[in-house]
């Protein structure tokens, strides 16, 4: 799932029924960089979705005018601009009765990270923890300026503008790191030793949301370290052990299709990798303190319904030419 690009009009299979839309960043010609920014307008309608949708890359968005409503995963945020706004891959999120919506798009997968690998720590902790922040002038001064930097390096194309890309997006990212709220874990450093490489791997994994590297073996096994490795370099990098951080990832993609989605029970079960619906129940009910149907019942941030649960699409650059 992660670092997906594709060439515009790539053909792409729809998803199963219940399945929530999954966007690509499609990539224009000639460089087709796994980046992009433009405005809402630019960037095309997908960027003002109103459906519940999840992403194969990085989204950060400055807001700057608008009226109305963002949900990600679990939250929901009034808008009052200005904002910035962090969505990591495999979040579910979409926009409810958005009018006049303004501002900046940022999209990049994490192959565009190559240069600043620690900047995936910030991101993810920003995007499951701090995704949105209100900005104050000065804040939101220094942010327009640095994206405005963004668009021109982006549009110009000149020698080495991609180097220049990635160097202007870990201002951003280490800026917004730096916002008012619970501090993020450190970023690795460049020479970060095997076990923090490992743990980092560890994580990314769980971030696929795919049922199948649900377990600390299945991961211990795609990583190439034994269990007792990975139990050794998680619990030393994050403080907790693969098999918490396993429990955790079900549990918040259960509540994801819980709220976004009108998959049932089983369904749900399924998807999380339970074979048996009672025992997802007992598991959802010991971690989250409510059963499925009640969490449901209390937890959705819908307001409407699930709408484009068929739909698949692309968010692609449609206005913005470069060299």
């Amino acid at each position: 799932m992660r670092g997906t690009t594709v060439l515009p009009g790539t053909p792409c299979a729809a998803p199963a029924e219940g399945v929530l839309p999954m966007h690509r960043l499609e990539v224009p010609m000639p460089n087709a960089l796994p980046f992009a920014i433009g405005t809402f307008d630019t960037i095309g309608p997908m960027s003002r979705a109103d459906f519940p949708h999840r992403h194969t890359f990085y989204e950060i968005l400055h807001i700057t005018a608008g009226t109305g409503t963002h949900v990600l995963d679990l939250a929901r945020w009034e808008l009052n601009p200005p904002h910035l706004c962090v969505i990591a891959p495999g979040q579910v999120h979409h926009w409810e009765d958005a009018v006049g919506l303004d501002g900046s798009v940022v999209l990049f997968t994490e192959d565009f990270l190559l240069d600043h690998p620690g900047d995936r720590e910030l991101l993810r902790h920003l995007g499951e923890h701090r995704p949105w922040h209100p900005l104050n002038a000065r804040d939101h001064d220094r942010t327009g300026r640095l994206v405005a930097d963004l668009h021109e390096e982006y549009g110009r194309g000149d020698d080495g503008f991609d180097s220049v890309l990635r160097a202007l997006l870990h201002v951003l990212v280490v800026r917004a790191s730096r916002l008012p709220g619970p501090a993020p874990r450190p970023a690795a450093p460049a020479g970060t030793s095997r076990p923090g490489a490992v743990a980092d791997a560890f994580a990314r994994l769980l971030a696929r949301t795919d049922p199948a590297l649900w377990s600390v073996g299945a991961c211990a096994e795609r990583i190439g370290v034994t269990t007792g490795y990975l139990a050794e370099a998680v619990k030393a990098a994050t403080g907790r052990t693969p098999g918490q951080h396993v429990r955790e990832a079900r549990v918040q993609e259960a509540k994801r299709l819980l709220v976004h989605t009108g998959l049932t029970v089983r369904q749900v079960a399924a998807r999380v990798g339970f074979a048996d619906p009672a025992y997802f129940c007992r598991f959802f009910r010991r971690e989250t303190g409510a059963s499925p149907g009640e969490f449901r019942r209390g937890g959705d941030t819908r307001g409407g319904g699930t709408r484009g649960g068929d739909m698949h699409h692309d968010h692609r650059i449609e206005s913005i030419a470069r060299r």
